[in-house]
């Protein structure tokens, strides 16, 4: 019931984000909106931890500032190559084992790796990334990483 509510609460603050109107007509239709996507969701069985991982909230709002930090970071790297004369680059492809236990910290690491230029996960299964970088040292910082820590502390229920 935790998730359905807290579903229901993050469907209508983004409806009224994305609104911007404030009639009592359009907050009803979001009200409304927000409950008819509610009640699909339990019908189809999706409302659960992963499908709305609200206890990562907290950890997540400290996590995504350090990414955006390493996303801008590894821009900045990537656009040095790109531009250098020389195109130092050594594409490679590197495996290691995650630490993340859940499917949802899987999700997240993968997908961190991804967005960070200059890396891209490749396959994700629970024992075993595979990632690919632009650079060998770029492959090589993804293996025993900080984003891998701080992942698998994000994941970690209080």
């Amino acid at each position: 019931m935790f998730h359905s509510i807290s579903l229901f609460f993050t469907l209508y603050l983004f409806w009224l984000l994305l609104s911007g109107l404030f009639t009592p007509f359009l907050l009803a239709a979001g009200a409304g909106s927000a409950v008819a996507v509610v009640w699909f969701a339990r019908r189809m069985d999706v409302v659960d931890h992963e499908g709305h991982p609200i206890h990562l909230g907290p950890r997540a709002l400290l996590y995504w500032p350090w990414l955006i930090k390493e996303i801008v970071k590894s821009a900045w790297d990537v656009s040095r190559i790109i531009v250098s004369p020389s195109l130092p680059i050594s594409p490679t492809l590197v495996r290691f084992k995650p630490r993340q236990r859940t499917d949802v910290g899987l999700v997240i690491h993968a997908n961190s790796i991804t967005l960070t230029p200059g890396t891209i996960t490749i396959e994700a299964s629970p024992g075993e990334f595979l990632v690919h970088g632009l650079t060998r040292a770029g492959a090589q910082a993804t293996v025993d990483s900080e984003m891998d820590r701080r992942v698998a502390a994000c994941e970690e229920r209080a």
